[in-house]
C-alpha cells in the first residue's frame, strides 16, 4: 500500500503559477508510474501529467502541455507539478496517483489539494 500527500494547492489570478507537491510513503512503487489528476465540479476526471519513475519519461494532456511539468525527487519521494500561465479552466481538486505506466488507471490515490484561478 501506498500514501499520498498533496499540497500547494491556492488560489491565484490567471497568468500566475503554483506548484503542487505530492509526499509518497509506504511500500516501493519504483515499477510504476506517477500521475497528477483533476476534477472540475460537474466534470470527469483527468489525468493531466505522469511520469516514469524509473525511467523519468513524462506524458502530459494536451490542455496543458507547455504550462505543467511534472517532476520527482526519488531521494525524497516526492512528485510535483509546476503549472504556469494559469487559466480559469484550470481550476479544480488536483490529486496524485500511482498508476500503471501508459495509461490513466490509478491504483493508489491522494486525498487531493484545490487549485482556483480567477
Amino acid at each position: 500500500h501506498v500514501q499520498l500527500v498533496e499540497s500547494g494547492g491556492d488560489s491565484v489570478q490567471a497568468g500566475g503559477s503554483l506548484r503542487l507537491s505530492c509526499a509518497i510513503s509506504g511500500d516501493t512503487y519504483s515499477e510504476y508510474c506517477m500521475g497528477w489528476f483533476r476534477q472540475a465540479p460537474g466534470k470527469e476526471r483527468e489525468g493531466v501529467a505522469a511520469i516514469e519513475v524509473d525511467g523519468g519519461n513524462t506524458w502530459y494532456a494536451d490542455s496543458v502541455k507547455g504550462r505543467f511539468t511534472i517532476t520527482q525527487d526519488k531521494s525524497k519521494n516526492m512528485v510535483y507539478l509546476q503549472m504556469n500561465s494559469l487559466k480559469p479552466e484550470d481550476t479544480a481538486n488536483y490529486r496524485c496517483a500511482v498508476i500503471v505506466c501508459g495509461t490513466w488507471r490509478g491504483l493508489f490515490w491522494g486525498q487531493g489539494t484545490q487549485v482556483t484561478v480567477s
